[in-house]
């Protein structure tokens, strides 16, 4: 079993979570990448052993129009700084994955800078896409250039040159070689060249073991990023989707019906994907619940349902965070943790994701495990999954009454959230509070 396989995530927007500028001023300043480090003892205590934190590297303002993927943003402090918080990271159990922004570049870029100033003559003006000199775009350069979803700050590059694709393959092994880095989310992966992908997967393979490469895909058939010769995973955003919705609209009918889109493409595929109820560039979830006491059983299906489940930082407490256009501040907060010090005894929603990561943590074979639907109705959903000898039953209610549930499942069993523990002789019947979540496990 890979550390990947049965990882819970905790989810880090760098520049906002340590209060940084929203703009770059290219001085040497505070070292707020530091400040990550105290965090570290609560993203233990919550459950997580694995860290998603990016964009890192310099650019001008919002992080994904990088200009030096060589340097952490001088926002965040230096590379020395980077270096001591993934070796902390890994004493305390924790694995680093950064963000590889490699489908766009920042207009500081160095070789955009060159083929602005060199026009035709720039020895990189094959480095982007559609350049057309006879044209014009919103900075008056006098050329054109494709962006990434017409966003003129980020200048979209040209996979298809040989020498693009080696640079960045360069870059990967830098980060490995000189941050010893365990993984990177590839951004826009959805839109970013296949040959590209399968030759970073060629060199991470041979620079580091069990080396996890994440993709971010929104819409499509997600195997034809997953599979042996590109990526590990995806983001899993069809799930994302289902978990709101399917309690804003009482329909559990959704949820699973995703779930079965996902399996059917093979349990080792869903096992893998990367799930999520939020995340920097989404409304906060406990924001997206019609009915915010549905934040329990939303929690209880992302951590027992198929994929690796990750935490959005700040979300374990429940914090507000609505999508506004032009406002992605609002979805990307400054917090300081002794304002959330002991928030694992004293906010209940936290206690409860605590739980759930510990128990993760604690039976890796959930990350594995098959999956086996056993009850479905509007407001009630049950399920098994199932390794071996090993079993877990999950069932939630997103009724405001209780529900009476009666499974055919039989053994010893301890309840979660409870402590119960149970002998079923084939009929595990059981009461479920409105707008909750149980999680037996058996004892073997």
């Amino acid at each position: 079993m890979k550390w990947y396989d049965g990882a819970v995530f905790y989810h880090i927007y760098p520049i906002g979570m340590t209060g940084a500028p929203r703009t770059n001023a290219f001085e040497a300043g505070e070292h707020r990448l530091n400040k990550l480090i105290d965090w570290l003892p609560h993203i233990k205590e919550i459950g997580c052993d694995a860290i998603y934190i990016g964009p890192l590297f310099e650019s001008v303002a919002h992080g994904y129009e990088t200009i030096d993927y060589k340097k952490l943003d001088s926002r965040l402090g230096d590379n020395d700084d980077l270096k001591n918080f993934v070796k902390v990271c890994h004493e305390s159990g924790i694995k680093v994955i950064v963000d590889g922004v490699f489908n766009h570049v920042g207009r500081e870029f160095f070789a955009f800078k060159d083929l602005k100033e060199h026009r035709e003559n720039s020895a990189y003006k094959d480095w982007f896409k559609n350049i057309h000199f006879d044209w014009n775009n919103d900075y008056n350069d006098g050329l054109y250039y494709d962006s990434w979803d017409g966003h003129g700050t980020l200048v979209n590059l040209n996979h298809q040159n040989p020498a693009v694709r080696e640079y960045f393959l360069d870059v990967a092994r830098f980060w490995i070689s000189e941050f010893d880095i365990d993984g990177i989310r590839l951004d826009a992966a959805d839109v970013l060249d296949f040959t590209f992908m399968r030759e970073l997967r060629s060199v991470t393979d041979s620079c580091k073991q069990d080396f996890w490469l994440l993709g971010e895909v929104i819409h499509g058939d997600y195997t034809r990023w997953v599979n042996n010769e590109m990526l590990h995973s995806v983001t899993n955003y069809w799930l994302h989707k289902a978990l709101y919705s399917g309690h804003n609209d009482h329909n559990y009918f959704e949820i699973a019906h995703t779930v079965k889109r996902c399996t059917d493409m093979g349990m080792h595929i869903a096992n893998a994907f990367y799930n999520f109820v939020d995340n920097h560039d989404v409304a906060r979830i406990i924001t997206k619940l019609n009915n915010k006491a549905h934040f329990f059983p939303v929690h209880v299906l992302l951590y027992t349902l198929p994929g690796k489940p990750s935490i959005y930082y700040g979300s374990e407490f429940a914090i507000e965070g609505e999508k506004k256009p032009y406002a992605d501040e609002i979805l990307r907060p400054e917090l300081k943790i002794e304002d959330y010090k002991d928030a694992v005894n004293t906010n209940e929603n936290t206690k409860r994701i605590a739980a759930l990561g510990n128990m993760r943590l604690n039976n890796q074979w959930v990350g594995e495990a098959g999956y086996r639907e056993l009850l479905l109705t509007n407001r009630q959903y049950a399920f098994l999954r199932e390794y071996g000898d090993k079993r877990l039953v999950a069932i939630v209610n997103n009724d405001d009454n209780n529900a009476d549930i009666n499974l055919n499942i039989g053994g010893r069993f301890t309840e979660l959230f409870s402590g119960e523990t149970r002998d079923f002789d084939g009929n595990m019947h059981v009461n479920i509070a409105g707008n909750s979540g149980q999680v037996w496990i058996s004892n073997n």
